[in-house]
């Protein structure tokens, strides 16, 4: 999932938002880098830099749908990228339905192993929405292990609807800002009205400005063309690490293949049986308990803005969000930090708890009336940089693949419900995961997807992981998920925050390791 984070005010669901990597959540991604700074860009760990052609092993296409082996067998030019990384695009078709029709391009970037290449190793940072191209660029000399990046290839790639590869394409940069900007009563029928027909048109932009790609990015498809990168990398098997969303889209993979995977970790587990209104309510709960969390450590240490109990710097923070609501902060560069954005900036920390500090200065800021800091961590969390620009296509591509996986509550009195409930679970943020619904109910193309339990018939085990104090996929989905599978062994990381491999323990780091280079599989409910 990508994170749980109020994309915008038009968007105040956070549901299923959960990038793995960096306190953001980066909807994307992974949770281990650094809130303001990237991973290790260059690589340390690549390898060669010369351009690698390949064509898939013939047995490995003759074992694909005879209406697909062109895919598999298609010849793949890997070419020098991103100083010490390489680059291709690979062919899938755009409607599996109809293998003949029009194909779309996926872009992926590799990380040449310097070792015994035993594989490749494909990874997903998260989502719906996060750019594996991005992780593996950015992060995957960090993140990833020296022993696991001697032993594979690692690719990442964005799926299809993400950033380079057929992107959702919606708004301008501008028309992002004001969207943004604008602030709705939700609990009103005016305010409710007003944003289902925001939504609505930028429904008809995405449509316009995307094209017939835009129904076609269910994560079904992309767990399809997951087994097409199988393929055209030569592995018999997959190899993957999913974090986050991209464990519904590894455990989907492996109800769909279940003879063809490999060595599975699937860290910050989604439970692919919860309906959309349960996984929010979920993350309601984990992301006010993180709060909370948060406040108690806070007030350890010299500085802390919020005094008394946890509940009461808790309730600080609530009254600053609800005057922010009433009377917008100021910020540095003139923009306006409303009660939404204000909790868009709050909960990006959460995904990684190296960030609290970041968020203890914004709070700081906050409550003495300068909006500067919030209005930072909530741009980073929109993939806007300073200069105004958003780099990545993020939030389009998350609603986008939510509307096709999830049908939705979307009728006024279901809404308001449900309002009510997450304001229960938490009167803090309660509200600001509601409405969901209201990004899907206009939306051009119908949910093709169901929640239900994940079915696995594989004869090679999966590894599930789960975070104790994990904001947006609480420890409880990961459970499910091992259950459901089966065949899995489940591995938890007694932590704070979103994700646990690349960012936890030793004990977490070795287990993922020893699975993946040796095929060790940890004992089922390991706890580290």
């Amino acid at each position: 999932m990508k994170p749980a984070r109020p994309k915008s005010a038009r968007s105040r669901s956070l549901a299923i938002g959960t990038r793995a990597v960096g306190a953001v959540a980066l909807a994307l991604t992974l949770a281990s880098c650094s809130l303001f700074g990237g991973g290790s860009g260059g690589g340390s760990g690549a390898a060669t830099s010369g351009a690698a052609s390949g064509q898939a092993d013939a047995s490995i296409a003759a074992a694909a749908p005879a209406e697909l082996r062109s895919f598999y067998s298609q010849r793949i030019d890997w070419k020098p990228c991103e100083s010490s990384f390489q680059c291709a695009k690979i062919n899938v078709p755009l409607d599996y339905s109809k293998p003949d029709g029009d194909h779309i391009e996926l872009a992926a970037i590799k990380l040449p192993t310097k070792g015994n290449k035993k594989g490749t190793l494909l990874v997903n940072p998260g989502g719906p929405g996060g750019s594996g191209y991005d992780f593996v660029r950015d992060a995957a000399n960090t993140n990833i292990s020296e022993k696991v990046r001697s032993a594979y290839d690692i690719v990442g790639f964005d799926p299809r609807g993400v950033k380079r590869s057929a992107p959702v394409t919606c708004l301008t940069d501008a028309e992002r800002d004001a969207s943004r900007a604008k602030t709705y009563a939700l609990d009103t029928d005016a305010g409710l009205q007003a944003a289902l027909a925001d939504n609505k048109a930028i429904a008809a932009k995405c449509a316009e400005n995307t094209g017939p790609v835009l129904g076609q990015i269910d994560t079904v498809s992309a767990a399809k063309d997951l087994d097409i990168l199988r393929g055209v990398v030569n592995d018999a098997k997959l190899n993957y690490l999913g974090y986050s969303y991209g464990t519904l889209l590894g455990a989907t993979y492996a109800s769909l293949f279940p003879d063809n995977v490999g060595r599975l970790v699937l860290d910050g587990a989604l439970d692919p049986s919860l309906s959309y209104e349960e996984l929010t309510a979920g993350q309601t709960v984990a992301f006010d308990k993180a709060l909370h969390t948060y406040v108690a450590n806070c007030q350890q240490t010299s500085g802390c803005p919020m005094t008394g109990s946890a509940e009461d710097g808790v309730q600080q923070i609530r009254n600053a969000i609800n005057a922010a609501e009433a009377n917008p902060l100021p910020s540095k560069d003139g923009r306006k930090v409303s009660g939404s954005t204000f909790v868009s900036g709050l909960i990006i920390p959460l995904y990684n708890n190296d960030n609290w500090p970041i968020l203890t200065r914004a709070l700081g800021q906050a409550l003495a009336g300068d909006g500067t800091g919030m209005m930072q961590l909530a741009d980073f969390g929109a993939d806007r940089d300073p200069s105004g620009t958003y780099t990545s296509n993020s939030s389009f591509a998350f609603n986008a693949i939510n509307c096709l996986d999830y049908p939705m509550v979307t009728d006024t009195a279901s809404m308001r419900a449900e309002d009510q409930k997450l304001r229960q679970l938490s009167p803090t943020l309660g509200y600001y995961f509601a409405y969901g619904g209201t990004n899907c109910k206009d939306w051009p193309y119908k949910n093709v997807r169901t929640p239900a339990p994940v079915e696995y018939k594989g004869s090679a085990p999966i590894v599930v992981v789960g975070t104790t104090g994990d904001p947006a996929t609480p420890v409880e989905w990961a459970s499910s998920l091992r259950k459901q599978l089966g065949n899995a062994s489940l591995l938890t990381w007694k932590g704070e925050g979103h994700t646990a491999y690349g960012r936890s323990n030793s004990c977490i780091g070795n287990a993922v390791d020893d699975y993946l280079v040796d095929g060790k599989t940890p004992a089922d409910n390991t706890v580290c």
